[in-house]
């Protein structure tokens, strides 16, 4: 870890705005999409916050809808890490400081959409990641640290107690649910500073891939393969198909996985379980499809194909956990669901099952049932057999 470094001046402070001088309607806050319960100004910028006793450093993503020229609302689940850390302001009977840092370095997403452990600091690891401490600086009217480069920085205090109607959104599961707004958390505005001509961005949630696909699936796959690696699990990779919009993960095992774990196949799968789904990084995914490492699991075709083949329809081939921590926004969930953050998960064993005792069938495709010269003659002569570099056929000229 490389801890921030705090400097005294930054871009992000170029013009200041307190008091009755801002007005949030002046930011150009999108309407996403038809239907969305208002203008969201954050969905990709950096929500900074900090316990009381500053132990702990929280820098995250989540939504944010404006409300008026001086408030906004949004999303403060008590299983996210925000929640967590206002949790431990309003236990103290105190409204929690933020700074929302919107067009920061693009680390930051990345490192903020991330399952990083409880008390783990994202400035600290972005660090380590680029070799260098981010830059830092004090916002004008709260205590907390921002990007010192970020583009806009809005600041104030998370109500312990106010709400205000939020949503509906198109999230990313590639749904809007219609209804009418429910009671969120609202952050009360007390400055902005910005860059002279600032630039805000943002991902316009729905169907993939988008940015919740990439900027939070490929690090919590990151994070997946060393929480399995450091419990001994013989995890290979892990990978979110983009299409499955964060609701699969897909695990590829070693291949030689019996002779190092002396496991069968169920209770190897159980392991996931075990070691996941009490962590951050098993929170937001509820269904895990577990193969061995001869499928390219970056590529959905083969994750479709070793599915259908590999997975037994009965019990040898679903672990099924009910009542398990969840992100109330998958799809599919219901009220009871949503507001209890609890769900149903599901992992399913593709891997060669007892009765091969450990040889998989030979792959009949192409790539694996042809020798090497042959393929690579194949390749050669591609083109002279009436084939574009593509593998589009050309279409036949009538003479």
């Amino acid at each position: 870890m490389i801890p921030p470094r705090i400097v005294q001046t930054g871009p992000c402070q170029e013009n200041i705005q307190t008091g009755e001088q801002f007005d949030l309607g002046e930011l150009p806050a999108p309407l996403l999409h038809e239907g969305d319960g208002g203008r969201y100004l954050n969905t990709f910028g950096i929500i900074c916050c900090e316990t009381p006793d500053k132990s702990w450093r929280s820098w995250s993503i989540a939504r944010i809808m404006a409300v008026d020229g001086k408030r906004m609302a949004g999303i403060v689940a008590p299983n996210q890490h925000v929640g967590m850390v206002r949790k431990t302001w309003t236990d103290i009977g105190r409204d929690m400081p933020f700074a929302l840092a919107l067009g920061v370095q693009p680390i930051l997403p990345f490192v903020g959409g991330m399952p990083l452990l409880e008390y783990v600091n994202e400035v600290d690891y972005a660090g380590a990641v680029t070799g260098e401490p981010i830059e830092v600086i004090k916002p004008e009217t709260v205590d907390v640290l921002v990007p010192a480069t970020a583009e806009i920085v809005v600041e104030g205090y998370v109500s312990q107690t106010e709400t205000a109607p939020e949503g509906p959104m198109g999230e990313y599961a590639g749904y809007l649910w219609e209804g009418p707004p429910s009671p969120k958390p609202v952050y009360n505005v007390t400055a902005i500073t910005h860059r002279d001509r600032a630039i805000l961005p943002i991902s316009v949630a729905g169907e993939p891939p988008e940015e919740n696909h990439t900027a939070w699936g490929i690090p919590n796959a990151g994070e997946i393969v060393f929480l399995l690696r450091e419990a001994g699990f013989p995890v290979a990779t892990a990978w979110s198909p983009l299409e499955s919009a964060n609701h699969w993960f897909v695990i590829a095992v070693d291949r030689d996985w019996r002779s190092k774990t002396g496991l069968r196949s169920d209770e190897l799968c159980r392991r996931v379980a075990e070691i996941l789904f009490e962590k951050k990084a098993g929170m937001g995914t509820p269904k895990y499809i577990v193969v061995n490492d001869d499928v390219d699991i970056t590529n959905t075709k083969e994750v479709v194909w070793a599915f259908a083949t590999r997975n037994h329809p009965g019990s040898r081939g679903q672990l099924v956990y009910n009542d398990e921590n969840a992100n109330p926004l998958i799809a599919y969930i219901d009220d009871a669901e949503k507001s209890s953050s609890r769900t149903t998960k599901v992992i399913y064993n593709c891997l060669d099952p007892e009765h091969l005792h450990g040889k998989l069938p030979k792959r009949s495709s192409f790539h694996f049932a042809h020798p090497a010269e042959i393929q690579q003659r194949v390749l050669d002569s591609w083109t002279s057999y009436g084939y574009s570099p593509d593998g589009v056929r050309k279409e036949s000229v009538a003479p």
